[in-house]
């Protein structure tokens, strides 16, 4: 999934780093932010007040994500489940786990408290807001702590759909394991309808591109891209390793290698 990592510092435990692709995304945030949403909404401010509030918005952000995965990972360790790190990379962030959570209580757990902690910051955010409008707050940290209310809202928003490996995908699948039992059938399921869910998105991304919504619909069609892949990834890797679990190492090794004969004392000395 990610390309080049790099490391920033560890925090509760847990190794935060980011793929060279959130570099990327940040910067595009921060532009947005100070040549679009906050000059529509904020008139008559300079320039460099503009740039300040993106780019204090795009680090309220990125804090907010590490926020909702650190959650998920210290929900996953509560549970016993190893937790290689997290990496925020262009299309947000993930908790990377080394295995598959023991039980669909752990995976329901695991997968609901981000949703919860990006509505709980949402919140945090609104009041703070609400009470500076009314209290006097400056209009510019007003208007970055407004932004970083409604930004968190619609994580939170989009990651509970059921759309498998987002957070509701995978409460999708914890409610499927309990159903039937069966984690590799509730993978499956869950799998197809992310894949769907990420059709869908490709479509309307072709269509909104089509009406001359060229950048809207270039982000549908990117995030479509990758819920596609993404949804089918850990159903293979689950399979893969229910198929390996207890096997023997040697039943993969060849016995038989191909050798070549050793170089003789004469050969030697003409290398």
């Amino acid at each position: 999934m990610f390309g080049k990592r790099i490391r920033l510092f560890k925090l509760l435990g847990f190794e935060v780093g980011i793929d060279w692709s959130w570099i990327i995304i940040a910067i595009l945030i921060a532009w947005s932010l100070s040549t679009g949403l906050f000059p529509f909404y904020y008139k008559n401010l300079s320039t460099q007040m503009y740039w300040i509030m993106g780019i204090v918005g795009a680090v309220g952000l990125f804090i907010s994500i590490v926020i909702h995965e650190l959650c998920h990972s210290l929900m996953a360790r509560r549970y016993g489940v190893h937790m290689k790190g997290i990496t925020l990379f262009i299309f947000g962030g993930v908790a990377q786990m080394e295995e598959d959570p023991p039980s669909l209580r752990a995976e329901f757990a695991t997968a609901i408290v981000g949703p919860l902690s990006s509505i709980a910051i949402a919140l945090i955010f609104y009041g703070i807001y609400l009470s500076g409008k009314q209290g006097g707050l400056p209009e510019p940290v007003n208007g970055v702590v407004g932004y970083l209310a409604m930004i968190n809202g619609i994580l939170a928003g989009f990651n509970i759909l059921p759309a498998f490996p987002l957070d509701g995908g995978r409460v999708l699948r914890s409610i499927l394991w309990g159903v039937k039992k069966n984690l590799r059938w509730a993978t499956r399921v869950s799998s197809w309808i992310g894949s769907g869910f990420g059709i869908l998105l490709i479509v309307l991304g072709v269509l909104n591109v089509l009406r001359g919504n060229f950048i809207g619909g270039m982000w549908w069609f990117l995030i479509g891209m990758f819920l596609n892949g993404a949804a089918k990834s850990p159903y293979q890797q689950l399979i893969t390793r229910r198929a390996l679990e207890g096997e023997p190492v040697r039943r993969f090794m060849k016995t038989d290698p191909v050798t070549v004969p050793a170089l003789q004392e004469d050969e030697k000395a003409a290398i």
